[in-house]
């Protein structure tokens, strides 16, 4: 690619040959070329030949906006389109970057030549301030941090003095002093804070509210056109609100004012920012006020766990926090996981359980009455807590961190799906190994042992969105939120790789043909069918586990056939190897399933002390018993 730059501002040319058409050309275009030539930020998306005309070579670009170059992008047969040169696009990106903060919020780096400079904290002030903010549309500066408040950077230190009036629109445009200056390091790299590019308002925090975006020195709102929580899930992010909570719709949070700046909102995973998301073109709308968008984000996160699960930390600042384990109960619980969208509370967890990190440890106690819809509504108690390390980070687990199979011929086989804020996803099959079969089969379901995992959609592909992290269980977790999940998210995965799970099976146990319902003939329902047990390994300990699962006490004698009679159909497992002690006997590991090498005459039977048998006057003479 060959491009001309006039003061940062960009009109490119493909190949050296052509440009591109304005049609469909948004901020995630932008955002694409200006990544692919190193020029910061995307400030502008302009179209109508803003810097000319030109040849044309593409036209109805469609950029995701993580493609590292333009050329990546999809659009129509290289040369075809319906522009005239009138149309040509143009871009207007950043010659200022902001480092190590948010978006709006960092070290204070200039494009000099082809290398990224950090800025001396006494050549820097509040006039410069304005004008990296506005070129970045981040609004109004509000603080300026010298000593490299956000790190010391690399490389070249900027050697002259910037000299902006406050009122330029680029960095680029402010005069420079002529004298060199050599006596600052990167101990001085100035670092600065903006007012951000986006608002929540009227939500009573700043992680919720009315949707508000700041373009070209003004105000406005969003349309709640096709307004969702992927979109939600942007706004959040770029505010450093935690997770998306609820897209409301409908002016939710009142009507604002002003220009309508969006509508037809199309966010993906991969944009940082709401303004690089898809739309109908800045100020280009079919919307009233009483449309306006609004975002509900959390205050408060669980680290470490999977999305409904972790180690608690609270948005305290602009920094998180983690909660003591001596000041967190269930009445708190009950608010962070309604917060999340997870449910109800199902544990929670003291001593480090999801880990120890590094910080600030919040220092009042919650006082949650347990009816609150956020956490920040919570009353705090007045006095300082210090006498807490990270050794007592509290962690939890909400209810709402749950998984099924889906399309298989039971409820034990199927497409695994997660379910993440009220919607199932499907899970990947090369995220997916056994240790995390384990535990879906044997705990989240109660299913029994997996039997086989099965990739390439085996049971059908779903649609909508896929879970985005890996599941990485040790197989021996009680429950499926104490695995571990990838910090990372892995959007290269298609519904071809929905991942299918077969477990051994949900069982009903029942004794018959005995005196009552606690003796006889032990039989299993295994996929939806009875069968009888076969006496060869069926011993005292699979026979205590199955009295205490019918409620019938403990074992009294193990017997074979001839007491309780030869069932019929099919015989299943042979070997029940049970410690004794379990709750059910799908807690028992168990060889296989419909096992022939057995006859009816070896089925097993049971008398339990809850039954009349164990109780007769003179009690019964058991043969064949252990």
């Amino acid at each position: 690619m060959v491009a001309v730059a006039v003061l940062g501002e960009w009109r490119f040319f493909i190949e050296g040959s052509g440009e591109q058409c304005g049609d469909d050309w948004d901020m995630s275009d932008a955002a694409v070329v200006c990544r692919e030539l190193g020029c910061g930020e995307a400030v502008d998306a302009l179209g109508k030949s803003h810097f000319g005309s030109g040849p044309i070579c593409m036209d109805d670009v469609d950029c995701s906006g993580s493609e590292s170059r333009l050329k990546n992008c999809r659009s129509p047969v290289w040369g075809k389109h319906d522009c005239n040169e009138t149309h040509n696009s143009g871009v207007i990106c950043s010659g200022a970057r902001l480092v190590l903060g948010s978006r709006c919020s960092g070290r204070v780096e200039v494009l000099h030549g082809e290398s990224w400079a950090t800025v001396c904290d006494a050549d820097f002030n509040q006039q410069d301030a304005e004008v990296v903010c506005r070129e970045l549309g981040c609004g109004s500066p509000v603080e300026v941090l010298g000593a490299a408040a956000f790190g010391r950077g690399k490389g070249q230190v900027w050697s002259e003095e910037l000299q902006c009036r406050g009122t330029e629109s680029q960095i680029h445009f402010c005069p420079k002093s002529s004298s060199l200056k050599h006596n600052c390091s990167h101990d001085n790299d100035v670092g600065l804070v903006c007012s951000e590019s986006v608002r929540l308002v009227d939500g009573g925090s700043r992680c919720a509210g009315r949707v508000e975006v700041l373009h070209k020195g003004q105000w406005g709102t969003v349309c709640d056109d096709n307004w969702d929580m992927m979109d939600d899930a942007v706004v959040c992010r770029e505010l450093g609100c935690g997770e998306a909570v609820d897209a409301l719709s409908g002016a939710y949070f009142g009507s604002g004012s002003g220009p309508i700046w969006m509508d037809n909102v199309e966010c993906r995973e991969s944009e940082s920012i709401l303004k690089n998301c898809k739309s109908a073109g800045w100020g280009k709308h079919n919307c009233n006020h009483p449309k306006d968008a609004g975002v509900i984000c959390s205050r408060v996160r669980l680290v470490g766990g999977s999305h409904c699960s972790g180690r608690v930390e609270v948005l305290h600042g602009e920094s998180w926090v983690t909660v003591c384990d001596s000041d967190f109960d269930q009445q708190d619980a009950e608010v962070v996981c309604r917060e999340l969208g997870c449910g109800s509370p199902v544990e929670v967890l003291g001593a480090a359980a999801f880990g120890r990190v590094e910080g600030q440890v919040w220092s009042e106690e919650l006082q949650c009455r347990g009816n609150e819809s956020q956490i920040h509504f919570c009353p705090k108690s007045s006095s300082l807590k210090h006498n807490c390390s990270h050794d007592n980070d509290v962690g939890l687990a909400c209810s709402g961190d749950k998984r099924r199979l889906v399309g298989g011929p039971h409820a034990c086989s199927g497409r695994v799906e997660k379910l993440h804020r009220n919607s199932w996803l499907p899970v990947c099959d090369a995220d997916f190994n056994q240790q995390d079969a384990e535990v879906v089969c044997s705990w989240e379901l109660g299913c029994g042992s997996p039997v086989e995992v099965l990739g390439a959609a085996a049971f059908g592909r779903a649609e909508g969105q896929m879970w985005s992290e890996e599941l990485q269980c040790r197989g021996n977790e009680s429950h499926m939120y104490l695995c571990q999940t990838s910090p990372s998210l892995k959007p290269n995965c298609s519904h071809n790789k929905d991942v299918g799970l077969r477990c051994s099976g949900h069982t009903q146990a029942r004794l018959m043909n005995g005196s009552d319902s606690c003796s006889g003939r032990v039989e299993l329902q295994y996929l939806s069918e009875w069968g009888t047990v076969c006496d060869v390994s069926w011993d005292m300990r699979a026979a205590s586990v199955l009295c205490a699962q019918l409620k019938c006490g403990s074992s009294v004698a193990v017997l074979g056939s001839d007491w309780f009679g030869e069932g019929s159909g099919r015989i299943w497992a042979d070997v029940f190897d049970c410690q004794g002690n379990e709750t059910h006997l799908l807690k028992c590991p168990i060889s296989s399933w419909s096992r022939t090498a057995c006859s009816h005459k070896q089925d097993a039977g049971v008398i339990c002390s809850g039954s009349s048998l164990a109780s007769h006057e003179g009690g019964v003479r058991l043969s064949g018993g252990m």
